[in-house]
């Protein structure tokens, strides 16, 4: 196991439990106790976490942890629901993504999908504006999508959080109001039947309702773990949400109950 993989395993050990024993972690990573203390010597250092006596614990109860440290989780099911949002999108649409890893692969899929100048689809032609139109407040989103020239990217402004790369606050909100979307591709920490789909933090979650609000279509992109979980803030509610894309995973009784709350479930 690479280190880069064990920091990986560290890290959701600790976000699963809030807490982390050397011998324990030691025992699970099938490795020594001395190259876990190591480890978790130098995410503290990164201030990823607490370093304590036997072990570290999180910073706090709202712990999450970074974007780059989630991409490897589910990731052959977010390649799968990206690769089904971005078919989903028209040439020429303009396509609002908020911030987030399965987001990020959505990103890549348009990216490949429109990599000639225009939608691979029967009858596409080439056209002399650009193939397609993102608005984003995710930077790493916004510079991957920015070598792109058959790609209009917009970013908004706004404080970065560098735990997901996210552009929030007034800034954020202001660019928001001047446009219009014809689909917003969200992704989300939570879906609940009841409360809707939710985010970690307040600030990810205003914006995330509002690039909803300003969208004719809402797209959920999650995979199957986020069904039935609740986070701390909501974005919406699902009589807002057009459609839900998500893994195959996910069990017929929370089909069901989307369905019946008028969300279409496309299984991947």
């Amino acid at each position: 196991m690479s280190k880069h993989e064990r920091w990986n395993t560290l890290l959701e050990l600790l976000a699963s439990s809030g807490k982390l024993e050397v011998e324990e972690a030691a025992t699970t990573l099938d490795v020594s106790a001395a190259t876990i203390r190591r480890d978790l010597d130098e995410l503290a250092e990164q201030q990823l976490l607490v370093r304590t006596r036997g072990g570290a614990v999180a910073h706090g109860v709202s712990y999450e942890l970074p974007l780059r440290y989630k991409s490897t989780r589910h990731a052959p099911e977010k390649r799968r629901i990206a690769e089904a949002a971005a078919d989903l999108v028209a040439p020429g649409e303009v396509v609002g993504l908020n911030g987030g890893t399965t987001t990020t692969e959505v990103a890549r899929a348009l990216a490949l999908r429109f990599a000639s100048g225009r939608a691979e689809l029967p009858g596409a032609t080439a056209s002399p504006g650009p193939a397609l139109t993102v608005v984003t407040n995710a930077l790493n989103i916004a510079g991957e999508l920015a070598v792109r020239p058959q790609i209009k990217i917009v970013a908004t402004g706004g404080v970065a959080r560098p735990q997901t790369y996210e552009l929030v606050g007034p800034l954020t909100v202001g660019v928001l109001n001047e446009v219009v979307l014809d689909v917003v591709v969200l992704g989300v920490d939570g879906v609940d039947p009841q409360l809707g789909v939710m985010a970690h933090q307040e600030d990810e979650a205003s914006i995330s309702r509002l690039f909803a609000e300003r969208a004719s279509r809402v797209v959920v992109v999650t995979d199957s773990s986020k069904m039935g979980r609740r986070a701390f803030a909501r974005i919406c509610g699902l009589d807002r949400v057009d459609l839900l894309v998500t893994d195959t995973g996910i069990t017929p009784e929370a089909v069901a109950r989307l369905t019946e709350a008028g969300v279409e479930v496309r299984t991947v």
